[in-house]
């Protein structure tokens, strides 16, 4: 899959257009020595798209709420080319978090979008949750851990 990614003679491309608002585009950018992925949101009714992400060994720019990837996931525009699947839609918008706040439900959601794509389903939850701390940039705690400050 990386070859195909990451092929200097072509830039794949994924549409997640919307329904009801703003989609996403993701453009894999593979100038030789130059790499990158760039994060668009589309408008209705706009001929250009509005970068708001890109990714150079690290994720800058504004991102999205977790609703607003929801909203994005569970919203395909079925007249516009681009991924239609719920899951696989959330997973390729899934960088673009940038919320320090998603609500309880998200780590099951991320998971079944995971078990869809073809993760183990036993490993799915932890996968889903990692992700989430990764990309709410937080340190990972199990309350059921030792500290190994405590001396238990």
């Amino acid at each position: 899959m990386s070859e195909a990614l990451f092929d200097p003679e072509h830039w794949p491309v994924f549409r997640v257009p919307a329904a009801d608002g703003p989609g996403a585009v993701v453009v894999y950018r593979n100038l030789p020595g130059d790499y990158g992925i760039d994060y668009l949101l589309t408008h209705p009714g706009r001929s250009y798209a509005q970068q708001i992400a890109s990714w150079e060994g690290d994720l800058s720019g504004t991102g999205l709420t977790w609703l607003e990837l929801v909203r994005i996931a569970d919203n395909p525009a079925t007249e516009a080319d681009g991924a239609e699947d719920p899951e696989a839609r959330l997973l390729l918008v899934l960088p673009l978090l940038n919320d320090l706040d998603v609500p309880e439900a998200a780590p099951a959601r991320l998971s079944a979008a995971l078990a869809s794509a073809g993760a183990p389903q036993d490993t799915a939850p932890n996968t889903a949750e990692h992700l989430l701390t990764h990309l709410m940039r937080g340190s990972r705690h199990d309350p059921t851990w030792d500290s190994p400050l405590s001396g238990n």
